[in-house]
């Protein structure tokens, strides 16, 4: 069923879902070996076109769809581009009837007082993507959206049965959780959330509201990892589909992401500027695998002459991804080439455990969002950072409380954890990295729910 277009291939292994898969999510050999086996959409590059400016619509999944698998799938079994945005605009009405708005492009611009704040130079500043209006209150949507079109093709091309659906299972500590309750009761369809003992009670209310199945996951002594994250393998293992955040689990949750990527160059595009630097925190990674995807697709499309240098965000409470980065970069010489990164890349993702496993104690932090015990997406991050000529930072409680007092004080309902890029940007500040005349990218991915 895949189009020419674009293809799904594991990159640990090179294997590839049988084209008649319903649910083509996971590398049909996980589980196999010591592998990071993780799903990659590839388009081919000759047959696709980035779009030339806003297509006249503002929903990212019109704007965007040519770009997206859950297109290219759809028009290998039959249906025209008509029928795919209808499919796009049904859901998007029917999420808006739950959240109260669907999904819309996000606002990306020069903040003129975090730039004066910061002591950037009028050439220079903070350039800021606010996804805290988005759907649910963050950028979370975006994924699980791109997932959902993929289930909706599905049915359409009659590859799924729309009577026997089967459940929906996440495992988040709180803002993927609720973007999930929020689409997933717009597509009518059953969810079951995993979340850790200390999930927002905010959060954990509009769960239920929405008519989640919430379990609450606590830690065994004794046992590594994210106690959610487990049992939410549990539930797969029983038949539920991956409706999550972890690309390792559900590879076509990246494209979802995506789109914000995309609209950052649209608007870089528009206003004929580049981007110095991007930085951005990391969780599980979707997010910064999201992005880091886009510029690169951006770029070989022509829709981007320079790719930024990409930074990460973790925290001292837990860093696994700067971890996974140092024992990558220590193989490779000072001015490694791209296939240099390649083969390190490959023979890491080959090795896993000897570069990503779960951080040893309970990661803590007030950025509660980035606690993740691994970096589920970390082999496409640090490639990103690699090419990009960016770093991962490890960023103190207080970096990331006084990023959070300073976005509240630039007028934006901000997190801890949506707000911790800035906390990133601040080291680098700090170090030098970043001078007043650069332009740097930040992103602020979720609203502040509980003072």
């Amino acid at each position: 069923m895949d189009a020419p277009a674009s293809r799904l291939v594991c990159w640990g292994c090179g294997a590839a879902p049988d084209r008649g898969d319903p649910y083509p999510f996971r590398c049909p050999q996980a589980g196999i070996g010591d592998v990071d086996h993780v799903l990659v959409r590839v388009l081919d590059h000759e047959l696709v076109e980035f779009p030339d400016g806003p297509a006249g619509d503002d929903s990212p999944f019109l704007r965007y769809r040519g770009l997206l698998h859950s297109q290219h799938r759809a028009t290998a079994g039959g249906l025209g581009d008509d029928e795919v945005a209808e499919i796009v605009v049904r859901l998007d009405e029917s999420v808006a009837r739950v959240a109260g708005g669907g999904f819309r492009v996000t606002p990306f611009g020069r903040d003129d007082t975090l730039s004066r704040e910061l002591g950037f130079s009028a050439s220079g500043g903070v350039w800021l993507k606010d996804e805290t209006h988005n759907v649910a209150g963050s950028h979370k949507g975006r994924h699980l959206m791109g997932v959902l079109l993929h289930l909706e093709v599905a049915e359409r091309l009659g590859l799924a049965d729309p009577a026997h659906r089967p459940d929906l299972a996440i495992a988040s500590c709180g803002n993927a959780a609720l973007a999930a309750a929020v689409v997933a009761r717009a597509a009518d369809r059953r969810l079951r959330v995993f979340v850790p003992v200390e999930a927002d009670l905010v959060v954990l209310g509009a769960l239920r509201d929405l008519g989640a199945d919430v379990v609450t996951c606590a830690r065994t002594p004794g046992t590594g990892g994210d106690p959610a994250y487990l049992r939410l393998q549990t539930e797969l293992s029983a038949g539920a589909l991956p409706f999550t955040c972890q690309g390792n689990e559900n590879g076509l949750v990246i494209e979802g992401g995506e789109t914000l990527g995309y609209e950052i160059v649209s608007d870089l595009r528009s206003a004929s500027i580049e981007l110095d630097h991007l930085v951005v925190q990391v969780g599980g990674g979707a997010l910064a695998s999201a992005c880091l995807q886009a510029l690169d697709e951006a770029a070989e499309l022509g829709a981007l002459a320079h790719r930024p240098h990409v930074h990460t965000v973790q925290t001292t409470g837990g860093h696994p991804l700067e971890r996974a980065y140092t024992r990558v970069r220590a193989a490779l010489p000072e001015s490694p080439g791209r296939a240099e990164i390649d083969a390190a890349l490959h023979h890491a993702a080959a090795h896993r455990s000897a570069f990503m496993w779960p951080w040893e104690e309970e990661p803590r932090s007030i950025a509660t969002g980035i606690l993740d015990d691994e970096t589920y997406d970390w082999r496409a991050v640090v490639h990103g950072m690699l090419t990009t000529g960016g770093r991962p930072l490890v960023v103190t409680e207080e970096q990331l409380g006084r990023a959070h007092a300073l976005g509240r004080a630039a007028g934006y309902c901000v997190d801890p954890t949506g707000s911790s890029g800035l906390a990133g940007l601040l080291e680098l500040i700090a170090d030098g990295t970043v001078g007043p005349d650069a332009r740097v990218g930040v992103l602020f991915t979720g609203v502040e729910r509980s003072p």
